[in-house]
């Protein structure tokens, strides 16, 4: 009887765990982002970040797109054929107020809600994988999805962009020639403020995914109250609290355009960025370590 008990014993961790078992090795990131980028979602995302560029381009060159939303900073589309860099700034500045938003919302509200739909989120669980470490590994993978997709779209608009336009320098609207060099710099740290701006959208989400079982009220709620922030933002009434809103900054990333860069805005909108998404995250975390999981 004793033998038996030492037998069994030998197989259990003091932790209760069975012997062998190591949290760090369940539900490896490489594994998640195979299956997420398996997924039609993020195929069709994929193939949009591709089209787009294509369209727009078509519709400059038909003369489609005349009448365009002005920025108050500077009009990128007065210069958009000029190079191709000069595209790829265009097609960010008409991507980044909706498109980019829906985009980051749909990789990170797809997160927990989808599985708790399938009802495969509680086998998940009981792999076992710890519930924290599942978290994210999710998260992570929706952050190299949503900057994977951003970096395609400036990709794909470069290269067509220079075919169909030329591969000159950048020309801005306020008469300021920056070298392919520098241009290229220029654009990385614009994706780069884009892709910290846009995570706070995607942080909103991933919170409401963690509330809902449903996807589309994860993605469709963040969207959602962007879009209120971002309308609010126009009402002038509201004086300084505007500059409090998660969509203040949006287009500080045109700053990168000026000679010499003024990088107030940048600045603001990177550490106002980075404090709502720590907020939205742990709101996520803090929800999902409490909740019951039944699907």
């Amino acid at each position: 009887m004793t033998a038996t008990r030492t037998s069994g014993s030998e197989h259990v961790q003091p932790t209760g765990a069975v012997a062998g078992y190591r949290p760090e090795r369940t539900l490896r990131l490489s594994v998640e982002l195979r299956r997420q980028f398996k997924r039609r979602r993020t195929l069709g995302v994929f193939a949009l970040m591709i089209a787009l560029p294509l369209v727009l381009i078509a519709a400059l060159q038909l003369g489609a797109s005349e009448e365009a939303a002005e920025n108050s900073r500077i009009n990128l589309v007065d210069v958009a054929t000029s190079s191709g860099l000069n595209f790829t700034l265009f097609v960010l500045f008409a991507t980044t107020g909706f498109f980019l938003v829906v985009v980051y919302a749909l990789f990170f509200g797809d997160t927990v809600a989808v599985e708790a739909q399938w009802g495969s989120l509680r086998y998940a669980l009981a792999t076992p994988v710890p519930r924290m470490r599942l978290l994210r590994q999710k998260w992570l993978a929706a952050l190299v999805q949503s900057v994977a997709a951003l970096v395609t779209l400036a990709a794909v608009a470069v290269v067509a962009g220079g075919i169909a336009f030329g591969f000159d320098d950048i020309q801005t609207p306020v008469g300021v020639t920056l070298g392919q060099g520098e241009g290229m710099l220029r654009l990385a740290g614009m994706l780069g403020y884009l892709a910290v701006h846009l995570l706070v959208v995607g942080a909103l989400a991933f919170w409401f995914s963690t509330i809902t079982d449903a996807p589309l009220a994860a993605v469709g709620g963040a969207v959602f109250t962007m879009f209120v922030f971002a309308i609010l933002d126009q009402v002038e009434q509201l004086g300084s609290i505007r500059d409090w809103f998660p969509t203040a900054e949006e287009f500080a990333w045109t700053d990168l355009l000026q000679t010499p860069v003024d990088s107030d805005d940048l600045f603001r909108g990177v550490i106002q960025s980075l404090v709502y998404i720590a907020i939205f995250t742990a709101l996520g975390f803090r929800h999902f370590a409490r909740r019951d999981v039944t699907s």
